[in-house]
Formats: C-alpha cells, structure tokens, sequence
C-alpha cells in the first residue's frame, strides 16, 4: 500500500516536535500538521511553559535584586516596572523559540501542514486549513500530540479586558497592584506567585480542598511560609458565583461561595487571570470513528509504547494525562517514534522529576516521607535547610530545604524533594543518584563545588545518616564499605 509519509503528527508541541526529530534520524519522512495558522510550537512555546518561564525569570530577577539590595523606599514594584517591559522580554523568548522550531523543522526536512487535522481511518489524515481547502494525507503511522486546553468558566466571561487568561495575558498595560487568580493547578500558583513577586496582591480562589496535594508535607509548610511572606493569599473549597465591574469603586468584584460554611464573599481587584481545568484536545480529530479507546476522563489510553488501541495510532504528551509536563512530553513522542522504527527497548524507566517554577522553585522525585509512612518503608529523613549554606549567605535566600528519603538498610535514595533556588536543576543530580542505585554516601565521599545551593544534597546526607546514627548503626559502617555486624 502507497502511503504519502512514514508518519504524520498532530501538533507540534513537545510530544510531536520530538517525535518529528527522532523519526528523520531514522530516515523517516514525516509531516508535521499544526492548527496555528502563525505559529508552530502549540501552547508550550506560545501560549505556556515558555512565556510563562520567561515571565517568570523577568520577576525572580527582579525579586532577587530586591532581596540583595531592597527597594529603594520610593515606590512598590508593581509602580516601577512596567509590564511592557516583562512583555517586551518574554516576546523575545518566544520568537527567538519559535525560529528555533522552524529552523529544526527545516533542517531535518520535515514536512510542515497548516490546518485542522481529522483521522478518517487509522492511516489517512484530512487537513482542513483556515481557507476551508481539505486535503488527504496518508501515512503508515499517525501521532497524536494536540495537547490539553482550559475549561471555560460557567459563571462569568473572559472577556480578555477585565477576566484574561493565559493568552490574553499580553494585553495587561500595566503590573496590577490587586489580582484575583481563579484556579488551583500548577499554572496558577505559578502565575501568583509571579505577580506577588512584582509587589501585586494576590488572592488566589480554588475549588480544591488544598493546593499542590501531591508535595511533601514538609515542602508545603516551606512552600506557606514563602508566600506568608509575600503579597498573597490562597483561597480553598470556593466556588466563584460571578465577576463584575464596580463603576462606583472603580474596581472589579470577584463574589466568591465558601464551600465549608456557605458564606457569600466579595473581593475587589484590578483585574482577573482565570485558569479552567485542563481537558485534553480530542473533539473533531475523528477518534470515535477510527475506535481509539479512551478513559473516563476523555484522555487516550496507551501502552507503554504510547501505542493507542489502533496499532499504527500513537498518542503522546497532555492529550494521554498524567504528568502532562513539558518535560515529559518530550520523552514521550521520542519513545513513540522509535517504537514505531522497532526499537522497542526504549522505555520510561524509574521515577521522573516534576518542577514547579513558582517564586520559590519547587521539584521533587521519588517518595515523599508520607507516602514512605504508609508503605511501611524503613527509612530515615535527611534535611539541609538553605540557610545552613553559605551560597545562601552571598545570594541573602534564607529560604529553602533541601529532603532525602533513604532507605535504612541500603542508603539507597527512596526520594528527593527541594524548595528553593535552582531546586529544578539540582533535581537531577538525586535523579541521577536514584536511577543508578548509588547510596547516600556518594554525596559525603564526593567533592561537590562550593559555595553552591547543591551542597544542600553533602549537608542533607550527612545530617540523615547521623539520624541513621542514633538509631543504633554504628557509624563506622554508615562512612564506609564495611557492613555493620
């Protein structure tokens, strides 16, 4: 049978632009189809994880300026800088990316389509572009990567003057000195703690009994503190019952319902960024006539191959679920691409990170001691709180920890978890750790650079090992390859 490609991908996020390059590595030709008329990349370059990021470093920077030198008295942030400037910033960051795809895209000759795509068997493709033009592609395989979008709210508009979301965010004139942020994922708590870092301040409504229920109990209380310390509030079990303009008050009513005591609230702000539940973009793609399963929550089932239940269907990134990172995306659509060239050993193998890039950062990998607890794990806790480092004392961050799970009996690392500077990056070298089974000694038997915020890992082994210590384990095996008699 005839077919125009190798593979054809839908969307050209993480998951399909990874996918695109590893397939043209195994001479693969590949087409590329993207509903953006204008730009290629989807949400992850134009719409979430890279202008957010850049929003993000423009306001850290300008925290951590402040925090090494203070305000100079005169006037808040949010009176200083101009938003037109963190803008202009991130709409460097965003275009130089953008180039940076197609300039991939072209140069491993990958072939590009504008337009809606729509599966009308497991092989051919229609691409409907944004003149009403269809036209037919067919390929051995298809990849699915369209990605995951924001619910729209039921009770008020987002009219993308007074209520904007993560797109419409660009119109904002000015740093707002009041913001209400509705929601309470990752982007959300992100965003709040952007604008809190820029002197806004920031109420943030969620419906959920708490936020960011998944982090370790113990970075959660570091993580309360670093907002006690800032402009903002968060907001759990509410319900928005609606958002108005106030004329009169000059200001914009956010009427919010407690769900624990049924008391109707009123807030007043400049303005509102609204963030919908995530939902993964598979209305219109034609994955009901071609049989694709998918589970209750509308997401499409996969193996471990990111293989659909139609055999040369993949799917890959937000629009298969769970973790629904960038990050992850990106690993997806490579192991996709190489099961499809019949390669099948490449896998996701052990636990992977997760970042959260808030004012302070977040990441972890493995257990948290909770989940440690109730497995019944034998294990101790190692901690190094940032402000026993001296990087902290030249970068003036007192705020920060650093937590190793180990197990007792192996000093393997059970997990990682950091709060603070860098905790992203720093992340891997636990990651690194974990995946080749080295024990925690590693950290205390090696030369880490100082001053720097990964010396928290020698500082975190040390102190866990002395709990180890007191436990009755002789300390002579616990520094050394002798075992423990």
């Amino acid at each position: 049978m005839k077919y125009d490609y190798d593979l054809i991908i839908l969307g050209s996020g993480p998951a399909g632009f990874s996918a695109a390059m590893q397939s043209t590595k195994f001479g693969k030709k590949v087409l590329l189809v993207e509903a953006d008329a204008k730009h290629l990349g989807g949400a992850w370059i134009n719409a979430g994880t890279v202008p957010s990021k850049a929003l993000r470093e423009a306001a850290a920077s300008i925290f951590k300026y402040n925090q090494l030198f203070g305000a100079d008295g005169a006037s808040r942030n949010y009176q200083r800088y101009k938003m037109a400037d963190l803008l202009r910033f991130k709409d460097q960051v965003v275009k130089y990316e953008n180039s940076e795809v197609k300039r991939n895209l072209i140069k491993n000759e990958v072939h590009t389509a504008r337009g809606m795509g729509h599966l009308l068997d497991p092989h051919t493709v229609e691409v409907s572009d944004h003149l009403g033009t269809r036209k037919k592609y067919r390929a051995e395989f298809i990849l699915l990567a369209t990605g995951s979008s924001g619910s729209k709210p039921k009770n008020f508009e987002v009219d993308h003057r007074l209520v904007v979301d993560n797109r419409s965010l660009v119109n904002m004139t000015h740093v707002p000195k009041r913001l209400v942020i509705i929601g309470g994922g990752v982007n959300a708590i992100e965003y709040a703690t952007i604008f809190s870092a820029l002197g806004t301040k920031v109420n943030l409504l969620s419906s959920r009994e708490t936020y960011l229920p998944f982090l370790d109990s113990e970075i959660k209380k570091e993580f309360d503190l670093a907002l006690s310390q800032q402009r903002m509030v968060i907001h759990t079990q509410v319900y928005v019952e609606g958002v108005s303009e106030n004329p009169l008050r000059n200001c914009t009513e956010v009427k919010y319902r407690s769900l624990k005591d049924n008391e109707l609230r009123v807030l007043e702000t400049e303005q509102v960024l609204h963030f919908g539940i995530r939902q993964p973009n598979t209305r219109g793609i034609g994955l009901e006539e071609v049989g694709i399963e998918m589970n209750e929550e509308g997401y499409i089932s996969v193996n471990g191959h990111y293989q659909t239940s139609v055999p040369s269907v993949y799917a890959a990134g937000d629009i298969v679920g769970f973790p629904g990172l960038a990050s992850a995306s990106f690993t997806q659509g490579r192991i996709a691409s190489c099961h499809m060239a019949n390669i099948d050993n490449v896998k996701l193998s052990g636990a992977h990170p997760f970042g959260i890039y808030t004012i302070p950062e977040i990441s972890s990998i493995g257990l948290t001691e909770d989940e440690a607890i109730s497995q019944g794990l034998d294990f101790a806790v190692g901690r190094a709180f940032y402000k026993e480092l001296t990087k902290s004392s030249v970068s003036n961050t007192t705020l920060g920890l650093l937590k190793l799970i180990i197990d007792r009996k192996t000093l393997n690392l059970l997990g990682v978890h950091v709060i603070g500077e860098n905790a992203c990056d720093i992340i891997h070298i636990g990651q690194a750790v974990m995946k080749n089974k080295i024990d925690v000694r590693y950290f205390v038997d090696n030369i880490l650079n100082y001053p720097t915020f990964s010396e928290a890992y020698r500082v975190a082994a040390f102190n866990g090992l002395n709990r180890i210590n007191k436990s009755g384990v002789k300390y002579r095996s616990l520094i050394s390859s002798e075992k423990d008699s």
